[in-house]
């Protein structure tokens, strides 16, 4: 279906003030959804579009419809205080940011790519440092505590010379929660499918922290992740639906720019998601703390179409759905 605002927007309302439910995209500076979620003349500098107008300010407009929005961006560098008080101050009350934490706290060694600069193909020093974590980047959330969603801890795929034996990147996870403080809502998504071990889940759940469902290239669906971990076991539920399985980014990238129309529908995610949405609304499931669920536009083409259509399909009357957890 057509991207119908208010309809969307009176869905995803419900869910997060009935349900603790907050569902948003992965990202949201999008030239291309204007027109569909945002008003092209809002941006409009000497009567032409100022990109720079809009990725300033863009955010304000997303949150009248979205009630939680996923940060990329500091998954790159740490924000400076003026950045994190800028977004606070554009969305509402009740609105939920969630970050990714920094790839210098999760990546075991550097990329021997020239964005790294001096640091390319070398060790990472402050691999899983909570200190690091704790001081450099968790501290600068204080001011905007109340906005805070959840921070995500995104591994990279690991190779052989990262952790000969799974397990070793398990007791460094756990030594690593076990240092940091307890009053943020952490997730962890990981990009190795081996990891998925009943030792890695159980870390998690001993220190609160939630495991990232997630739709990646070379992931098992969510589908499979949740028979391997139901959701009923996890302390709340973070799913991020990036990228149909076996379909790597740049062929996405390339594939279905503009990102304002479908290119191909995912199914399988669409039913995990729906499942998700069952789950997380059924009338015995009492919620403690706030589940997030993302979308990316490298999923089908458009995060906004696919949510209408999700949205629409979840609300629709259905028979036969198949359990998937």
């Amino acid at each position: 279906m057509l991207f119908q605002r208010d309809l969307v927007r009176d869905t995803l309302r419900r869910l997060a003030e009935d349900h603790q439910v907050y569902l948003g995209t992965s990202s949201w500076k999008f030239p291309d959804w204007c027109g569909l979620l945002y008003d092209e003349e809002r941006y409009l500098y000497r009567r032409r579009f100022s990109k720079a107008r809009f990725e300033r300010e863009c955010l304000a407009e997303y949150a009248l419809t979205f009630p939680a929005v996923e940060v990329d961006s500091t998954y790159y560098r740490r924000p400076r205080p003026a950045d994190l008080a800028a977004l606070g101050a554009q969305v509402p009350e009740g609105f939920r940011l969630s970050f990714k934490v920094p790839d210098d706290i999760t990546v075991k060694a550097f990329p021997n790519l020239p964005a790294y600069g001096r640091r390319a193909g070398l060790t990472n020093d402050t691999f899983l440092d909570p200190a690091v974590c704790h001081y450099g980047f968790l501290h600068l959330f204080e001011p905007i505590r109340d906005q805070v969603g959840v921070f995500i801890f995104e591994f990279p795929h690991f190779h052989a010379d990262d952790f000969a034996h799974g397990r070793e990147f398990v007791t460094a996870l756990d030594r690593f929660f076990a240092a940091l403080p307890r009053d943020w809502d952490y997730a962890v998504e990981i990009r190795n499918k081996n990891l998925l071990h009943p030792d890695y889940f159980a870390v998690l759940e001993r220190h609160g922290v939630a495991h990232v469902y997630n739709a990646w290239t070379h992931m098992p669906t969510v589908a499979e992740q949740l028979r391997m971990h139901p959701p009923e076991a996890a302390p709340f539920l973070v799913a991020r639906f990036l990228l149909p399985e076996g379909r790597p980014h740049a062929w996405a990238q390339e594939k279905m720019k503009p990102f304002s129309r479908l290119y191909e529908v995912d199914p399988v995610s669409r039913e995990s998601f729906i499942a998700l949405l069952d789950h997380l609304t059924r009338p015995d499931h009492v919620p403690t703390r706030r589940s997030h669920l993302f979308l990316g536009n490298e999923l089908e083409g458009c995060a906004l179409h696919t949510f209408a259509d999700v949205l629409e399909s979840w609300k629709a009357p259905r028979t036969g759905l198949p359990e998937l957890f």
